[in-house]
């Protein structure tokens, strides 16, 4: 009896010790997370990458995309006909907008400018094997190459020369002539419609006028009529033409100022992008650091109008490839070749798409000094990444950016070679 009693003791003490240390962890854990959310400008190492089979995580909740279906069902109907009231859905350009989309335009192509000639001076590095890249004259020595025959190498690098396309990509999307009235482009169209860089594509329907693309301008709303868009726009056309035919007689439902306003919009803003070849050609003169300091701002004003821009035009991706689509709707072409795409029939599996998915960071290793020798496999755990724009501007003479001092682990001190196996 006493035997029993002191084995149910130890067996409540062990308990109580089991609980205590999960709500030690479970304490630790959201302190951790409290502190990150009162720190906006924290970012750590981002994460290895998925696995093929898996899909990408969600931007938004699926619950939330389940409550917006059933509301849209429901007021579809509750009003079978309706006009759309809120730009762009209804087909009209958001007014706030247009300008950003220039801003856009301006700075990827002062992005691009300035990294070719950042590139003279300061060189890229990429594998010849896989996709890694790296910022400096030699390659760093860290084992994490996954291409072809990496076992034989024990995973490391074969590094060759690389280029602006390595620092920095733009995935290509069809090119839409009407977002609202044809925002679909069929399997058949895939070799008659030209695709472009998506960012290129989101200022364009946000207001950018590029001749060599051109696309459809209304000004007036479009109608659902039982989840179909219908347009009145050329009807109305016709019908004012044929009115002002007699000057007598005025329709009072149109109002002749509801598309002035947005082409005055376009209009001005066209002009400010007009000097932008200027803009650039003047920055061959500068130095290096105020080039790459140039460089670097312009990067983070694309990516900030470009977020901007995707809060209200809506922007697709596949869940398990790189493609990508601007548009209300993703394409039906069949070129999907990822995980599952036999049961899809080679169909993308859309879903809603975040920066990096229309412009690929892609994240390095940073270096802290450039005279120090390469970095070693058995340090890794130490060293900090940044996007490779942003690591190329740094080593070139830029001021480390607050976004990504965290990222980079500037306080983290590093040990020497020697010194490894004396770091717990």
């Amino acid at each position: 009896m006493q035997r029993r009693i002191i084995w149910k003791t130890c067996h409540f003490t062990r308990f109580h010790c089991r609980l205590d240390q999960k709500a030690c962890f479970e304490s630790e854990r959201t302190l951790t997370l409290v502190c990150d959310a009162d720190d906006p400008l924290y970012a750590d190492v981002p994460r290895p990458p998925r696995k093929i089979s898996e899909r990408k995580p969600y931007s938004t909740p699926m619950k939330v995309l389940i409550q917006r279906a059933k509301e849209e069902k429901e007021a579809r109907k509750a009003q079978p006909c309706r006009m759309l009231e809120e730009p762009p859905d209804n087909g009209l350009l958001v007014p706030e907008l247009v300008e950003v989309a220039h801003q856009v335009y301006r700075a990827r192509q002062s992005v691009l400018f300035g990294l070719s000639k950042l590139l003279q001076v300061v060189p890229v590095q990429r594998c010849r094997f896989c996709s890694e890249v790296h910022i400096g004259h030699a390659g760093h020595e860290i084992r994490t190459c996954t291409g072809p025959n990496s076992g034989f190498r024990s995973a490391s690098h074969v590094w060759k020369k690389g280029g602006v396309q390595d620092v920095v990509s733009f995935p290509k999307c069809f090119h839409l002539y009407d977002r609202v009235g044809k925002p679909r482009v069929g399997h058949d169209e895939r070799y008659r419609i030209p695709r472009i860089p998506a960012i290129l594509e989101l200022c364009i329907q946000a207001g950018l006028e590029i001749d060599e693309y051109p696309t459809k301008r209304r000004t007036r709303p479009v109608y659902c009529i039982e989840g179909r868009i219908v347009d009145f726009e050329m009807v109305k056309k016709m019908d004012e033409m044929d009115r002002n035919s007699y000057p007598g007689i005025v329709d009072p439902l149109v109002d002749p100022d509801v598309g002035t306003n947005v082409e005055e919009l376009i209009n001005s803003a066209s002009l400010s992008h007009t000097n932008c070849v200027n803009k650039s050609s003047d920055k061959v003169g500068k130095s290096l650091t105020e080039l790459s300091g140039i460089t670097m701002g312009s990067w983070f004003e694309m990516i900030s109008g470009a977020k901007k821009i995707m809060e209200k035009y809506s922007v697709k991706t596949c869940g398990y490839c790189l493609e990508v689509q601007v548009g209300p709707k993703g394409h039906k072409v069949r070129m999907c070749k990822a995980s599952k795409h036999q049961s899809r029939n080679g169909l993308h599996a859309w879903q809603e798409a975040t920066m990096e998915d229309l412009v690929g960071l892609n994240y390095v290793w940073h270096v802290r000094d450039v005279n120090c020798p390469a970095l070693d496999n058995n340090l890794k755990r130490y060293y900090g990444k940044a996007p490779a724009v942003v690591e190329l501007c740094v080593q070139a003479g830029a001021p480390v950016p607050d976004e990504y001092r965290s990222m980079m682990r500037l306080d983290v001190a590093s040990p020497e070679r020697d010194e490894v196996d004396l770091v717990a």
